[in-house]
């Protein structure tokens, strides 16, 4: 009976594993179950090991208090707040610069790489995610293709150096303790040719093996790209005040494109006179995207309390997290269908503003305040987020919910851009904790308006909360059980006698399977002193056998539980847990290859 124990928590583990893998079952009901036998095994039957204190309750639920998931969600409502506030729109207009979208992914994920170098990759990611969401958006590039390599490639860099990785650092120290001290770029060498092969198989080939996903992400994404016809009045302090015609249209407009200019009730279509200057007070009827009309309210170029369809809405409008836009569509024999954009009643029942119509077939060029409705018609309209939500469940105009965004208070994005980089320059330099900086960080946020806690709470993700709780519940109770010890030393004891290379080659699958079942941090902690015992029993240096424990130990490709930048790309890529292993596996096998026959040239074993 001794043994019950090792038994279940293996069978526990294995169980949750092959759930995970068919991918039938929602991950948070497997991880909660999972976490649920646990709790009855170890509470109902309480277990002491030998040596060391009993598996206690507390101990299995401390996963969630875990300052790692912690970091991630904090980051995760951080970076929403990046997003929300625009912060990266100048980063996002030079990377996406041209209409190469494989040269911008891959631009950032070399600098991705670099950076998580000297950087905690958690933070890198955090920065990369809002950046390739937006390249996403402009370029309508399937989220599934770029959020992964993302993850991957920050790994591979921070296998590069010391500081790359808290797994390094752990790896490090845990040698420390043995007298084999590991220096900055000691590991720089191999992990650097290791990172450009994973490199090339995650910019190559990893894209190839993902299979299309299809999600209500993506359909915003392409939705984002149909076109809007709408209006804007030219204020007195409007970039577009001044712009003359060049070849006969006004390419300073661009993305959106100039329909019709109305000018003292007299309609001017193009082509246009080059000598024809906007003024104040002209009527610019364009068409363009959501996004560009979004980007127009943004940037103060709409006045809200006076828009162009005519409408007054009732108090002081303001762009802000409070403000947003969504679709609406006329339902067939609505009340609304056949009246106009003005004296619809729409803007005033529901104290919104028309922006923008949407229809199938031609619309004549006719101020939009005098645009009659049909059925079918999508209206692009904005408000306060309680006035966009009492449009729901209208029989007469057809709310897109899923379509409602905020519109971003770019007044604030030198503050978020501000929080952001206090939080990775304190955690870069050791001045505190990286949890106690991303907590902070979402404070900061939330007090200066850059996110509303609506904003902020749907950022946060229970499916990372559950899975990080849940995977640190099974790493307590293998690591309590004996159980992680029994699996390092069962596969390394397969290598026998066998000489250097053949025994660091099995070293490194052993800590590359098991880093994705346990944490890394507990896979490198584990496997570094047994790597010292083996290095010295066959007589070869030690530090190598270390270096090989810290690469493996970042090869945490083939599950979501294995690295919580994994965890943080899953909801933006709309991965399962299969996605993980089809593209995982590959290339954990493909740098195992690479090790076993370079290492041994390497470090003339």
């Amino acid at each position: 009976m001794e043994h019950v124990h090792l038994i279940a928590t293996l069978a526990i583990i294995a169980g949750s594993i092959v759930l995970y893998t068919l991918d039938r079952y929602p991950v948070e009901a497997v991880a909660l179950t999972s976490l649920t036998l646990l709790l009855v095994l170890f509470g109902a039957f309480p277990y002491q090991p030998a040596e060391g204190e009993e598996v206690t309750v507390a101990a299995l639920l401390a996963g969630f208090s875990s300052p790692a998931l912690v970091t991630v969600l904090a980051l995760l409502i951080v970076g929403k707040g990046l997003f929300a506030t625009d912060a990266l729109e100048g980063i996002i207009n030079w990377i996406g610069r041209g209409s190469n979208p494989r040269r911008a992914i891959t631009v950032i994920l070399v600098v991705a790489g670099v950076t998580s170098a000297f950087l905690n990759n958690t933070p890198v990611v955090v920065i990369f995610i809002p950046v390739l969401i937006a390249l996403a958006a402009r370029f309508r590039l399937r989220a599934y293709r770029i959020f992964m390599p993302l993850s991957f490639v920050s790994i591979l860099g921070g296998m590069t150096t010391l500081i790359g990785s808290s797994t390094n650092m752990i790896a490090a120290g845990v040698a420390a303790e043995q007298g084999i001290e590991v220096g900055f770029f000691d590991i720089t060498g191999m992990g650097t040719i290791l990172a450009v092969i994973g490199f090339l198989y995650v910019v190559l080939v990893l894209p190839r093996i993902l299979s299309p996903k299809r999600s209500a992400g993506l359909e915003n994404i392409a939705r984002a790209g149909t076109q809007f016809l709408g209006e804007v009045v030219v204020l007195p302090t409007s970039r577009f005040a001044g712009d003359t015609a060049r070849s006969g249209f006004f390419p300073n407009l661009a993305p959106l494109s100039l329909h019709a200019m109305i000018r003292n009730g007299a309609v001017t279509l193009p082509p246009y006179d080059d000598e024809l200057t906007l003024a104040p007070g002209d009527r610019l009827q364009l068409t363009g995207t959501r996004k560009a009309f979004m980007d127009l309210i943004a940037a103060g170029e709409i006045d809200l309390a006076a828009p162009p369809d005519g409408s007054a809405p009732a108090g002081e409008r303001k762009p802000g997290p409070h403000y947003h836009l969504a679709e609406a569509v006329i339902a067939p024999g609505s009340l609304f269908e056949g009246r106009t954009v003005r004296f619809s009643g729409i803007q005033h029942r529901f104290n919104v503003t028309i922006f923008g119509v949407r229809r199938k077939n031609r619309m004549a060029r006719s101020p939009l305040a005098q645009l009659r409705l049909e059925a079918g018609d999508t209206l692009l309209v904005g408000g306060d987020e309680d006035d966009i939500l009492s449009m729901r469940g209208n029989h007469d105009i057809l709310l897109l919910e899923h379509s409602a965004e905020s519109v971003p208070p770019r007044d604030k994005a030198l503050i978020a851009s501000v929080i952001f980089a206090g939080i990775v320059l304190f955690s870069a330099s050791g001045l505190s904790p990286i949890a106690v900086n991303s907590v902070a960080g979402v404070v900061l946020m939330l007090l200066f308006g850059c996110l509303t806690m609506q904003q902020a709470a749907r950022a946060f993700d229970r499916q990372i909360f559950l899975l990080v709780g849940a995977s640190i519940a099974m790493s307590t109770a293998l690591q309590a059980t004996g159980g992680a010890r029994l699996i390092a030393e069962t596969i390394v004891g397969l290598g026998g006698g066998s000489s250097a290379p053949v025994i660091i080659a099995l070293l490194f699958v052993s800590v590359a399977l098991l880093t994705n079942v346990l944490s890394n941090n507990a896979a490198a902690a584990l496997f570094v002193p047994i790597a010292i015992d083996m290095a010295n029993q066959i007589d070869a240096p030690p530090a190598v056998f270390v270096a090989a424990v810290i690469y493996a130990a970042n090869c945490s490709f083939a599950t979501p539980i294995a690295y919580q930048t994994n965890l943080m790309v899953m909801g933006p890529g709309h991965y399962g847990f299969q996605d993980f292993m089809r593209a995982g596996i590959p290339l954990i096998i493909l740098l195992t290859i690479a090790f076993a026959v370079l290492a041994p040239w390497y470090y003339g074993l």
